[in-house]
């Protein structure tokens, strides 16, 4: 009779119906870990389900919202491992700020970040034992475009980490005859982007219609919308380590990106399609330089492909179940 598997709870605040990057996270190493061990995934530490039940080791996402299941599981299983991944928001203003935050990561016993910009944002003591794992996507082969626009998709729920108004001003500093159209997914997390949204969709425009809005499609119908776009933008203000920015790389689309950490830890410090952060005026000119220029759009295509082998799907995996075999090890 072969050995009980051991058990992981991971933890993540957002579940399917949040339909965002940290669930997509969460499920997939989940996906990853369910050979070798019984998994339990859920949005806090104990759930209902499994109020009787001590992992013998916890990964959470998200140093914050996750601070009571971290301070929990913590308490009750001292012994046993516990790995907390640090998003955007974690990284870049919760640790800096909220002590609740801070107390996740001195409880956990391994630290995770998604791209390899995000250790130099730790407390020194904190650094050893954080590791980067890159998120991954299946590759597959950009698709068809319609040669009368330069379809460029932008995707996530609005809110002000992700900074959706500057695409939207972009657009209006783009010239008449301008082909760029703004394929924007995600939902309105409130009523200024709502009126925004709706605003620009309503808008009538010199040559095409400049602005689309599929507010929250499912996770597979945005990737074959990424996979049909010319290049995508992200113009958020934060990030942990965006898994849009995955799914374009691993479809062949160049990415439009503001220059933070979280995206340099993702495409590269040389990466030529970066604009400043909330700078709509410098996204418009690499916008129009992408739609009219072959060979810059062809040198943006050359770097996102050599970026892509960070995030296949077999090399995250590797990686997480290392993670997991590490830490129960060490326990």
């Amino acid at each position: 009779m072969p050995p009980p598997k051991a058990t992981v709870a991971i933890i993540s605040p957002a579940l399917r119906k949040a339909n965002n990057g940290n669930w997509q996270t969460a499920s997939r190493w989940s996906r990853f870990l369910r050979a070798d061990y019984d998994v339990l995934l859920a949005a806090e530490w104990p759930s209902g389900g499994e109020a009787g039940v001590l992992p013998d080791c916890m990964i959470a996402l998200h140093a914050r919202r996750s601070a009571d299941s971290i301070a929990r599981f913590a308490m009750a299983c001292p012994d046993r491992p516990l790995v907390t991944v640090l998003t955007g928001t974690d990284l870049y203003r919760d640790i800096r700020c909220d002590e609740s935050a801070r107390r996740s990561l001195d409880l956990a016993t391994g630290l995770v970040v998604l791209q390899d910009e995000g250790p130099a944002e730790l407390p020194p003591e904190h650094r050893a034992k954080c590791r980067v794992i890159y998120q991954s996507a299946p590759s597959c082969a950009p698709g068809a475009h319609d040669n009368c626009t330069f379809d460029v998709v932008l995707v996530g729920h609005m809110r002000a980490e992700k900074d959706p108004l500057t695409p939207m001003r972009a657009l209006d500093l783009l010239p008449d005859d301008s082909r760029v159209r703004l394929i924007h997914i995600g939902g309105a997390l409130d009523d200024q982007y709502l009126h925004a949204a709706q605003a620009l969709q309503a808008r009538a425009w010199p040559a095409v219609q400049r602005y689309l809005w599929l507010a929250s499609l499912p996770h597979a119908e945005t990737r074959r919308r990424i996979r049909h776009a010319q290049a995508m933008v992200i113009s958020s203000m934060m990030e942990g380590g965006a898994n849009v920015i995955v799914e374009a790389v691993c479809s062949g689309v160049p990415v439009l990106a503001s220059r933070i950490p979280g995206n340099i830890g993702m495409l590269g410090s040389d990466y030529a399609g970066y604009f400043p952060a909330g700078d709509a005026g410098q996204l418009a000119l690499l916008l129009e330089r992408a739609s009219r220029d072959a060979g810059f759009l062809a040198c943006l295509r050359q770097q996102v492909a050599r970026r892509a082998p960070l995030f296949a799907p077999a090399r995250e995996r590797a990686a997480v179940l290392k993670l997991v075999a590490d830490a129960l090890k060490q326990a």
